[in-house]
């Protein structure tokens, strides 16, 4: 079993500017972070781009859809950021939906994090965890893990006021 993780920004790979006083981004962590938990899984990283998903648009989708389609490998998991992530699973869910033949029997899930890695306290290693662990044991589809659930892309939505994921979960 080998998984690539897609990386595509969000809260999850911010760092503090202490000069400008802003989170902005400079490279991913995933490589610290897969080194620091010591999986044993073969993980190919895939650096799709570094954006805050507020600013993610169409074309931002389509570029994780197509690095999506070309991975050679079943199991998936994207790190997006949260505020449009129910977005970009659409996207690709509806895909899958639709029978396009290059994500036939993928698993894919969507994780991100609510404080960045970098800063203490955030929740981005337990939903990586998550995330991980979800792409191994999940039936092929699209999903997103993200507060210690896991959701099918179709059922499930942000509460911006509580700071949490909800829907149908597994």
């Amino acid at each position: 079993m080998t998984l690539r993780i897609i990386i595509t920004g969000g809260t999850f790979d911010k760092r503090y500017d202490a000069i400008r006083g802003q989170l902005t981004f400079k490279d991913t962590h995933l490589p610290d972070i897969i080194e620091q938990v010591r999986t044993r899984i073969p993980i190919t990283f895939e650096l799709n781009q570094l954006v805050d998903s507020l600013d993610m648009q169409d074309e931002n989708r389509q570029l994780v859809l197509a690095a999506c389609r070309q991975a050679s490998e079943a199991n998936i998991v994207i790190t997006h950021g949260t505020d449009t992530m129910t977005e970009t699973a659409r996207v690709i869910g509806e895909a899958v939906a639709a029978g396009d033949a290059a994500l036939a029997g993928k698993k894919i899930v969507l994780t991100g994090a609510m404080v960045p890695y970098s800063v203490s306290g955030s929740d981005a290693l337990f939903n990586l965890g998550s995330a991980v662990m979800a792409a191994q044991l999940l039936a092929p589809g699209v999903y997103i893990a993200m507060n210690g659930r896991c959701f099918p892309w179709h059922s499930v939505q942000k509460n911006r006021s509580l700071g949490v994921f909800e829907g149908d979960a597994l």
